[in-house]
This record gives C-alpha cells, structure tokens and sequence, in this order.
C-alpha cells in the first residue's frame, strides 16, 4: 500500500495528542514513586481503562482476530477464559494487593512487594522475581513491537524493518519522558479509541452483508467449521483456551494499576467499568475475525492478524481509516509502554538502589528508569527483528511464564498467612522453568497450553513447603494480620 495523505495526516494528529500527554506527564514526575506508580492517584476510570488496553494489547486488534479469521469461532474460548479470569483478578486480588503493597514498606514493584511480604533479608526473593519480569517482558514486549510493524507495514507500505524501528522509536519516546502517568492518561485515550474501532467495523460489513443470519450463512457456505463453537476442538485444545484466564494474576503491568489506584474503594466502580469494556471488545474483536471470513471470501489474506487492518482500509475512507489505523496503534502502544514502564522500574528499585548505589537521588534513578526503558526496547527489537514471529504465539509464551510463574505467589500471599519467601521462591522458579520446558515439547499431553501445568505445579509446591516449613517470623505474621485487619472494614 502506498502513502495517502489523508491516513498519514490523521495518524500524526492522534501522535501529537500522545506525544502532548506525554509531555504533560513529565511536569509531574518529580520522584521515582511518580515514574513507577503516579504517586498512587490514579482514579477509578483511568485505572478501568488502563487496565483494559494495557492487558489487551495488538492481541485484541491482530492476534484474536487473526485466530479467529484462520481457524473460526471456537477460538473464542480463550476470551471466555480472560473474561472469568479478569473478574475474579478485580473481585480478590485487586483490593488486597492495593491495601497490602502498601502496608508493605510503600512497595512500588512486584519484587519490592514481594521481599516487604516476606520479610526477606536475603534479597534472593527480589533477584528471583526481578529476572523473571526482564525474561517474560522481553518476550511480551517483542510481541507488541511485531504486531507495531504489521501496522505501519501494511497502513503505509513500509518494508518490515524500518516499520519495525519507527514504531519502537514512537512507543520508547513518550513513555521513557512521562513514566506511568503518561502511560495511565494514554491507555485511557486509547481503550476509548479501541472500544470505538471494534464495535463500528463488524456492524458495517454485518449490516453490508445484510444481518447477522447472512454472515452465519455464508460462513456455513464457505467453512461449516468457522461457525461451530467446538469444531475440531480436543478436550486439551478446550481446557488450554480457557486456561487463559489463569494468567491475570500474575501479569505485573496489570497488577502495577491496582497497585496505583488512588483509594482501595474505588476498585468497585473501576471492576464494574473495566469488565463492562472487556466484554463489549471481545465481541467486536471476535465479531471482526467472523466477518473477515465473509469480507474477503474471494481474495484469502496471506496473514491472518492483518483481518482488522485490511477490514477496516477496505471499508473507510481514508480520513476515518486513519483514526481506526490509530487505534490499532494505540492497542500496540498501551501494552509495551506498561511493560517497558514494569521492566524499567525494576532495573531502578530491584538492582540499581538496591544493589548498586543505596543512597542514590530520585533524580539518578530516574535517569537509570528512562535509561532502562531503552536497553529493554533494543533487547525486544532483537526478537521482533524476526519476520516470522506471531503476535499470538509471543503472547502467549510470555502471559503463561508470568501467570505461572507469579500468579500462585501473588494469591497466596494474600490469602496464606504461614507463606514463606522460601515457598514463593520454589514456587517463582518452578513455574517459571515449567513454562521454559513444556512450551518446547509437543504432542499428546503436552499439547496442553502449559500455563496449566506450571500454575498448578507452582502452587502445590506452595502449599506444601508453606505447611511442612510454616512462617515463623512474628513481624511478617503481625503484618499478614494487620493487613486482614484492614480488609475487614467496607
């Protein structure tokens, strides 16, 4: 596809208004608490919306579509596990994490709320998690980098390397300057944006092709298959769908917004906001998969994850074309800022001060935070660089090392009173390096998505260690209690 003045025009406005976010950001980002968490002021909306386009991600706009599109319907099932997943992560983990990070010594990462749970003196716990997150986030944010250069790629005709590099050059600017308030205001912006994109490009080709019982007939005409919830689905195809929805609870650049709110009473009304929008996204991002099917029956795509770009080009002018173009970005930018944001802060807190300089300024490690922005964007760009990666296979690699790896330590910390640091240690690794191995394998059981193995694995090591080695330390049991004390009042 050539340039088109339009599409080019309306897609540098939307990147000045990020760019415009950004730099408002950096006026209040005085402190390395204001980079890494906003000071925890975020407010029930922005945190609903936030946490919403930085889980969903170009997953939501290339990944499941393309799924959709290549294989038909049943692949919805993994929505139908994210969505159950997300609630029960907003109704039990929300609320208690916000209260206990805090309680916690102000912990500002995952690895700091870790160690301050645990009392641990040893700082093995804070070196484990932390390189977990570098591994994982590499991988996560590679995938976002991928599905940035099928956008410019295939919106303005750009070879894969070079789309490559100016769309990790855009999304690095504006979140190693405004850190997480800039990353908070543009996720906002852009899940209204995503909202918007999903819900008008199934209803026109639908309402095109005349009604909802048209689209189905042709896809019975076309694939029978497309159209059948559970067509050529195992009951281990089956289980790893839904699977999915184990991985909410160990997603850091999620959990780092409830970590963020600015009260633990506005998480009620931040659930019910983010959970309405996951829902009505998923159908559209579904919907658009269905209808690509129909749309392009005659002229197949030669890649699957570019059905909501192509759609969206062939059914919009070119203005409008634009700010859809824009949404798709914004879905790619609203993930890999959060990661980038998550893996620079614990570069900062988890090694730099921790390790290197103690008695470092907020200034210093803010510079080392926006320095490490950098070097985890050039590490990520290295896997991307790979023509051949799929956004869904990446995302999928990553959501299940840290749904794994970090879930079962971040419920049972919250709910097991006797829960070691030697626990979640065996637990954190476990999970980890079951991920590593059972993604490398295939064939009969282990055909399964392995973040079921390695969630399970990890938390009966948990449980296990947590009651034949129980805590016995009174200031990490007097805090567990104080902190149930707290979640005990409405």
């Amino acid at each position: 596809m050539s340039f088109n003045a339009p599409l080019l025009f309306t897609f540098f406005v939307y990147l000045l208004l990020i760019f415009f976010l950004g730099a408002k950001a950096y006026g209040r980002t005085h402190s390395l608490d204001d980079y890494i968490l906003g000071g925890r002021k975020l407010g029930p909306a922005v945190t609903a919306l936030s946490v919403g386009a930085s889980d969903m991600s170009g997953w939501l706009l290339l990944g499941l579509p393309g799924a959709i599109y290549l294989s038909g319907i049943s692949e919805m099932w993994i929505g139908v596990g994210l969505v159950i997943g997300a609630y029960f992560n907003w109704l039990f983990v929300a609320r208690p994490l916000r209260v206990f990070s805090h309680e916690a010594n102000n912990s500002l990462t995952l690895p700091d709320y870790f160690e301050n749970r645990f009392c641990d003196d040893t700082r093995i716990l804070r070196v484990i998690s932390a390189l977990v997150i570098l591994l994982f986030f590499i991988f996560y944010t590679a995938s976002g980098l991928v599905a940035g250069a099928i956008l410019f790629e295939t919106s303005f005709g750009l070879s894969y390397s070079v789309a490559l590099t100016i769309g990790t050059v855009l999304i690095v600017a504006y979140t190693f300057f405004g850190g997480f308030l800039a990353v908070a205001w543009t996720d906002a912006i852009q899940a209204l944006l995503m909202l918007a994109a999903l819900l008008i490009s199934p209803l026109i080709v639908i309402n095109g092709v005349g009604g909802t019982s048209a689209v189905l007939e042709q896809l019975q005409q076309i694939n029978p298959a497309s159209a059948s919830l559970f067509a050529d689905l195992t009951l281990v195809g089956f289980i790893s769908l839904i699977a999915w929805g184990l991985g909410y609870v160990g997603q850091p650049h999620i959990l780092a917004r409830f970590m963020a709110v600015e009260s633990p009473l506005k998480l009620v009304l931040a659930r019910r906001i983010s959970m309405s929008w996951m829902i009505i996204v998923l159908i559209g991002s579904v919907s658009t998969g269905l209808v690509g099917i129909v749309f392009f029956a005659d002229e197949p795509l030669k890649n699957s994850e570019t059905v909501f770009i192509a759609l969206s080009q062939s059914l919009f002018n070119p203005w409008v074309a634009g700010i859809i173009t824009a949404a798709i970005l914004s879905a790619i930018m609203s993930t890999i800022d959060s990661q980038l944001l998550v893996s620079s802060s614990v570069i900062s807190e988890d090694f730099y001060r921790v390790f290197i300089r103690t008695a470092a300024s907020q200034k210093e490690l803010l510079l080392v935070s926006r320095l490490a922005v950098i070097v985890i964007a050039i590490l990520a760009l290295a896997i991307a660089s790979n023509r051949d990666s799929r956004v869904l296979d990446l995302v999928s690699y990553a959501w299940a090392g840290f749904g794994s790896s970090f879930g079962p330590v971040i419920v049972f910390s919250l709910f097991l009173r006797k829960m070691t640091a030697f626990s979640a240690m065996v637990g954190m690794l476990i999970g980890a390096i079951t991920v590593v191995l059972w993604s490398n394998l295939n064939g009969g059981i282990f055909d399964l998505y392995e973040i079921v193995p390695g969630f399970l694995l990890a938390s009966f090591a948990i449980v296990v260690i947590s009651l034949l080695r129980p805590e016995q330390k009174k200031i990490s049991l007097e805090q567990y209690d104080d902190v149930q004390s707290l979640l005990a009042v409405p």
